[in-house]
């Protein structure tokens, strides 16, 4: 499969990678001279790209072409001429400036699966506002959620909102592709970070809808279960704990020693449990706080109770079950003094897994490759329908 990406930063190159994962040759687009400003965010080797840009990159090629040089912009149409996806997250609009328009490319190309990535979507009232991860988190509903209830809605600590709507466009690229299957014909995706996170909702909707309730912040409290919530060890870490069923709270229960809570009607509804939430946790946490986390680990996960430390990187790196699963993969390269860690392929396909890739390649790395590739082809096209140039005349025009 044949991908052309034109996204920029998180979105619309977090899905080309997912996609590279899998083995898609996935042709990244970038300004000469600059690239992607992801080169540049974040930490990175002295003299030497961030690391973030050379795992998000990864697996694919990049071709240096400015999409505001009219050159440039028939160069992208005869590669999304050949294309089986476009991925772009530009702000609606800056396509069809660019001499793009989805319409006239789905003329040349009516196989071609245009995903596109915005934050407020192709129409509406805010289409032409610019919508970050961070901004989509706000006005999706998902950042009024999280924090405790007394403080202010706080952030994620990752660009989740970019995160959820690549993951939204691969779903909808390939539901596109299957219909393909049938019609033959391609289609544009529209996907909208704040639409993308507003269907994380869960019953949010319909409980106002219905009731007139507006959830409001809980924390680590769980609004519609309990026993769950982050817990103190004796040692100085936390651990989550997650008995939100019958079965599971009377097996906690009885794990630290209250047989009373056992015996109690009315903890035997997830009903009341919620209702004596607090109760509940002020037990549980007397209890792990005279322990050690590994000693509640021990016991919980003898007695199949879900539960987990909440791990930082380091603790992830050194974790035996990320580790069995090849999600820590370290990556060696030129640019680099040591290996780099890299996460492993997800999810996992039992007949076609998909690799880890190598890391992102140089600006520019494969336009002549691909240049080549181009002047190989033959394209039974006139001029003005395709509205193209061979890759010879446009090699002629660069300084």
């Amino acid at each position: 499969m044949r991908v052309l990406e034109l996204g920029t930063l998180i979105a619309g190159p977090f899905a080309g990678r997912l996609l590279a994962d899998f083995g898609a040759e996935v042709v990244k687009v970038e300004r000469p001279g600059t690239g992607d400003p992801l080169r540049q965010w974040g930490r990175a080797p002295d003299g030497g790209e961030s690391l973030w840009h050379l795992v998000q990159q990864r697996g694919k090629r990049s071709v240096a072409a400015d999409l505001h040089d009219p050159t440039d912009q028939a160069l992208v149409r005869r590669l999304a001429l050949e294309s089986d996806l476009l991925i772009e997250n530009f702000r609606p609009g800056r396509l069809e400036a660019w001499g793009l328009h989805p319409a006239a490319l789905l003329a040349d190309n009516p196989r071609l699966i245009i995903v596109r990535i915005s934050g407020y979507g192709q129409t509406g009232p805010m289409r032409d506002q610019p919508g970050f991860g961070t901004i989509a988190e706000a006005a999706g509903g998902l950042r009024y959620l999280t924090g405790q209830p007394e403080g202010t809605p706080t952030r994620v600590g990752l660009s989740l909102g970019d995160s959820i709507a690549s993951l939204h466009a691969i779903y909808g690229a390939f539901v596109a592709l299957h219909e393909r299957e049938r019609s033959g014909l391609g289609q544009v995706v529209d996907v909208a970070l704040t639409e993308s996170l507003f269907s994380l909702l869960e019953g949010i909707l319909p409980e106002y809808g219905y009731f007139g309730v507006v959830r409001e912040r809980t924390g680590n409290i769980a609004h519609n279960s309990a026993p769950t919530n982050a817990y103190g060890c004796g040692d100085g870490t936390e651990v989550c704990i997650a008995a939100n069923t019958t079965r599971l709270s009377q097996a906690l229960f009885r794990a630290i020693g209250r047989e009373d809570l056992v015996a109690d009607e009315e903890l035997a509804t997830d009903r009341g449990r919620v209702r004596r939430a607090a109760e509940l946790d002020e037990a549980i946490g007397a209890w792990t706080g005279a322990r050690s986390s590994d000693e509640v680990l021990a016991t919980l996960r003898d007695r199949r109770i879900p539960v987990s430390r909440i791990n930082s990187i380091a603790d992830i790196v050194a974790d035996p079950q990320f580790q069995s699963r090849g999600m820590v993969v370290p990556v060696e390269d030129p640019r680099l003094a040591r290996p780099l860690l890299v996460p492993g392929v997800t999810p996992r396909l039992s007949r076609t897994p998909g690799r880890v890739p190598p890391l992102a390649p140089p600006l520019g790395a494969d336009t002549e490759a691909i240049l080549a590739r181009l002047d190989a082809l033959v394209v039974e096209e006139d001029e003005h329908a395709a509205g193209s140039t061979t890759a010879a005349s446009w090699r002629a025009t660069r300084p």
